[in-house]
């Protein structure tokens, strides 16, 4: 008797067996055993370390801008005088004997490359860890820098420099989230507007660094340095753990939980009654799926999020005013020099207007972040920002093209220039938080594409016939400038849409279906148990 009673104590003791039936949301049918998944190690990157690795690949980025435009690096043609002396060519153009169409073609032919891969390096996020995607493309840029280095006519050099810009379409639709994701909270626009600040920063420090290497050395060695200043960061996106964007599952999670018709529990270990772990081994016609078919499916996926992406009205409004913002700024980086030439007399119009947008650029970026930060960072703040310093900059410009005196225009087309850059982090803040995370990458890269193909690209030829037909570069830069009151009305608009930040919604089809329970954050160390040993219980 009291050894029955003692036999029914151990049992009310033992836990309930675990069932064997998975409700694995592809298939309830679908017969699975106990896993055991281990997370990845904890990566190295603590969230300074990876800001700090993004701004400095974004720099050496923006370097190779400013570098191949530089004097050191482009040349000029070599040209006869009224006497037959001839001057021999220097840098790109003299080397290749280009003419100034081939050379103004190798200046923006990045832009065919980052235009084709944008979209499909963000589409690719879906499927493959978003942070390798980045070391391919940091890989491709690497090879493609070297090899403008290595060219041997305007043909080599011009397939590199687009194949730079294919290399450069992974890191900008991927980057700004992986920031986004590991900033500190009442901190994350100020992190933005550090990362967007290494544009004006890389494209001055390129003209130096391209000016020094191509005078006293050669120019190819200035893309050879840039190759070797960026090779060390491709290895480390393939070295170390790779990082998880917010919204997408882990490789792990989609390695296991991929819907099979039919499963096999494969058991280690030979001992039946001490199962360490199990796993779902799908079967062959399960596992099979032709080339054709996974395009498709990436296609589809593509189109539909691109749909869901335009029918958001917060979006579109924020790129409309994004594009008009650029289509501005694009015709004053190649007109700006020429028209206060001819307006002003300046004696150094490239120092002049290069030395406004690079101090405006750093400190108008910051301080938009910071602002931004220091009010609340919200969508509704973001688009009052962006409306409010993009109407000031826009009356100060216009004021500094309409007066006489050199010394008030520097005055007021700086406090203009430091208006209308603190637009730069807010802008991308809202780019990345009126959408759910899995569509982020495909946000920035639409962003990209538009601020290009409708603001910079057309703007310096529109701005050019508008020259020609009223010849006067007064006139012109005001009606260019104009366009800026345009934009801050668009983000005006903004404010009264009805609006939400959706950094923390999760797209259905792409969580992983790993237990939320047990997940860590992602620099600690997490793991998922699976079937303890029946010894232990």
């Amino acid at each position: 008797m009291a050894q029955s009673e003692q036999q029914q104590q151990q049992q009310q003791h033992q836990p309930p067996a675990k069932p064997t039936q998975s409700s694995n949301p592809f298939n309830p049918q679908m017969t699975t055993s106990p896993i055991s998944v281990s997370a990845p190690n904890p990566s190295w990157f603590s969230p300074k370390r990876l800001l700090v690795v993004l701004c400095t690949i974004n720099m050496i980025n923006y370097v190779d801008r400013g570098a191949i435009a530089s004097n050191g690096v482009n040349g000029s043609i070599g040209i006869c005088d009224d006497s037959g002396i001839c001057s021999a060519g220097s840098g790109i153009q003299g080397d290749f004997k280009l003419s100034n169409f081939q050379d103004g073609v190798l200046s923006s032919a990045f832009m065919v490359g980052l235009l084709m891969a944008s979209p499909i390096f963000a589409s690719l996020a879906k499927s493959h860890n978003p942070f390798r995607l980045i070391g391919v493309g940091l890989s491709v840029w690497t090879f493609a820098t070297a090899g403008c280095g290595s060219s041997i006519d305007f043909w080599t050099i011009a397939i590199c420099r687009m194949l730079i810009g294919v290399g450069e379409a992974s890191f900008i639709s991927l980057a700004a989230p992986f920031i986004d994701d590991h900033a500190p909270a009442p901190q994350q626009t100020a992190w933005l507007a550090m990362f967007y600040m290494c544009i004006p920063t890389g494209i001055a420090v390129g003209y130096v660094y391209g000016g020094f290497v191509g005078d006293n050395f050669s120019w190819r060695y200035a893309f050879w340095g840039e190759a070797f200043c960026m090779l060390p960061f491709a290895v480390l996106a393939f070295a170390m753990n790779p990082l998880q964007l917010k919204g997408f599952a882990p490789a792990e999670s989609r390695k296991f939980l991929e819907p099979n018709e039919t499963t096999s529990p494969l058991i280690e270990g030979s001992d039946n009654s001490n199962i360490n772990s199990c796993v779902i081994v799908s079967s062959d016609k399960a596992s099979r799926s032709s080339p054709a078919s996974k395009s498709l499916n990436q296609l589809s996926r593509f189109s539909k999020d691109m749909k869901e992406l335009l029918r958001d009205k917060v979006y579109v409004v924020n790129i409309l005013g994004y594009v008009s913002y650029n289509f501005v700024i694009g015709a004053y980086s190649y007109w700006g020099p020429k028209a206060g030439y001819s307006i002003y007399r300046m004696s150094n119009p490239d120092l002049l207007f290069g030395g406004i947008t690079i101090v405006c650029g750093i400190l108008g970026t910051l301080a938009g972040g910071l602002i931004l930060d220091s009010v609340n960072a919200t969508i509704n703040n973001a688009f009052k920002l962006l409306s409010g310093a993009t109407i000031l900059g826009a009356i100060f410009c216009f004021s500094a093209f309409c007066v006489r005196s050199l010394y008030f225009f520097v005055v007021l087309f700086s406090m203009g220039e430091l208006l209308v850059f603190a637009t730069q982090a807010p802008v991308n803040y809202v780019s990345l938080r009126c959408v759910k995370p899995s569509l982020r990458p495909l946000s920035m890269a639409v962003s990209t594409v538009s601020i290009h193909i409708f603001g910079d690209v057309p703007s310096s030829p529109l701005a050019g016939i508008l020259q020609d037909h009223v010849n006067n570069w007064r006139v012109t830069t005001l009606v260019v400038t104009s366009v800026l009151f345009f934009a801050s009305g668009i983000w005006f608009i903004g404010i009264f849409i009805s609006n939400s930040d959706k950094s923390s919604e999760d797209g259905k089809e792409e969580v992983s279906t790993v237990d939320r329970a047990t997940k860590k954050p992602l620099f600690e160390e997490n793991t998922i148990e699976g079937a303890q040993d029946s010894g232990e219980a």
